[in-house]
């Protein structure tokens, strides 16, 4: 038997159960929706009545899709924040194995120091004797090809009684001949390149101890944890492999021809190619012309051996205007080769050289490559038959 249901006092028993505010009610559309105000969750009553008895059973489901939000940002937020540290606590220990490199470097560059390199001074601290102080500056993003830097002050003390300002300038002269361009190691076997930046201010007599000092301003980079390929060509662009190949035959094997990036635990005498430019150019109605512009980097530790080698580099590129490429099979040969046999080439269209530029970061070579490829040919429907009607005007 069919006993009516008092519906005021289901509703009144819901609202109690969902915590229902009369001031932040909701309209129903059409299709029965409930249009929930801005930033609200989504929450949904389920009403199921029965017959006999008058019994009712309601289910309630909660879907809080903002908490569920805040739960997966807060996830997010916490690897990201776990992987920033991680970061962060590599560079640290990355920065004192690099500052305790050039603490042993320099007390062996300049001995009348004996030993004395150190960190900046505690408060109230007074510096003794000839000595210097190293202290981290600055820390510059990652170039793609240099690696990581980090800028370092290192600041030699004179007494005046030692000549001061002279002596200073004398120490000053034998730090940038002893660390610019000159190639480290720490004492996991990792390599960095220091880089004479220059003095960012004058000499200045130390209001504690009474010396007189300078602050040498050096870049010190840090290549990429990566294989050290040596004179092993690197797979990928076939037009590097070439120009890999052609410089360590130029060279010879105690040279090491590196691509794209100085790679961890570099060595010297060395050379990188680095691409920094592409293009292509129609070139007929049957070709195109591809161009890239790349930049060579020749690195010693000798001047004149590296203005040598740069400038011989330059010269055998202009007196051997093609480079042979890897030999290709029959089908690939046929597709896109434009010259004779199997052998693909480049052009050298042109190759200067700048030995006033830094060589570790900006390279002293500019070359430009060249070569023809076909252009493919669109495939279109053949005719299948030709009507011809000489009565059609």
């Amino acid at each position: 038997m069919y006993r009516p249901v008092n519906r005021a006092g289901l509703f009144d028993a819901v609202k109690l159960s969902l915590h229902f505010d009369p001031v932040s009610t909701r309209s129903v559309g059409k299709r029965g929706n409930p249009e929930l105000p801005h930033g609200c969750c989504n929450m949904r009553a389920a009403f199921t009545f029965t017959a006999e008895g008058g019994e009712m059973n309601v289910s309630i489901r909660h879907e809080m899709n903002s908490e569920t939000s805040n739960k997966m940002n807060n996830e997010q937020s916490h690897e990201i924040s776990n992987g920033v540290s991680e970061i962060r606590i590599s560079e640290i220990r990355l920065s004192t194995r690099i500052k305790k490199t050039l603490k042993q470097k320099l007390a062996t560059l300049i001995p009348a120091w004996e030993g004395r390199v150190q960190d900046i001074p505690a408060s109230g601290e007074v510096l003794s004797g000839p000595c210097a102080v190293i202290a981290f500056a600055e820390e510059v993003p990652k170039s793609t090809w240099a690696g990581y830097r980090r800028i370092i002050k290192i600041s030699p003390y004179a007494r005046s009684e030692d000549g001061g300002a002279e002596q200073v300038e004398a120490w000053s002269a034998e730090l940038i001949a002893g660390l610019h361009q000159v190639r480290l190691e720490d004492e996991q076997g990792e390599a960095f390149t220091c880089l004479y930046l220059g003095s960012t201010d004058s000499d200045r007599v130390d209001s504690g101890s009474g010396m007189v000092t300078r602050s040498l301003r050096f870049g010190v980079y840090v290549p990429e944890p990566q294989g050290a390929a040596g004179n092993n060509p690197v797979t990928g662009d076939p037009w590097l492999v070439a120009l890999q190949l052609w410089t360590a035959n130029k060279l010879g094997s105690n040279w090491s021809v590196y691509a794209n990036s100085w790679p961890g635990g570099y060595r010297m005498p060395s050379v990188l190619w680095r691409l920094s430019g592409y293009s292509t150019a129609v070139a007929g109605t049957s070709a195109l012309e591809v161009r890239k512009q790349w930049i060579g980097h020749v690195l010693t530790d000798d001047t004149g051996l590296t203005d040598q080698a740069a400038s011989h580099l330059v010269q055998q590129l202009a007196l051997q205007s093609r480079i042979p490429m890897t030999p290709l099979d029959n089908e690939e040969a046929g597709a896109n080769a434009m010259g004779e046999s199997h052998t693909r080439y480049v052009t050298v269209d042109e190759v200067t050289a700048d030995l006033q530029a830094d060589a570790y970061l900006n390279g002293q070579i500019r070359l430009t490559l060249t070569q023809r490829i076909r252009r493919p040919v669109t495939s279109a429907p053949l005719m299948r038959e030709i009507h011809h009607n000489k009565g059609i005007e």
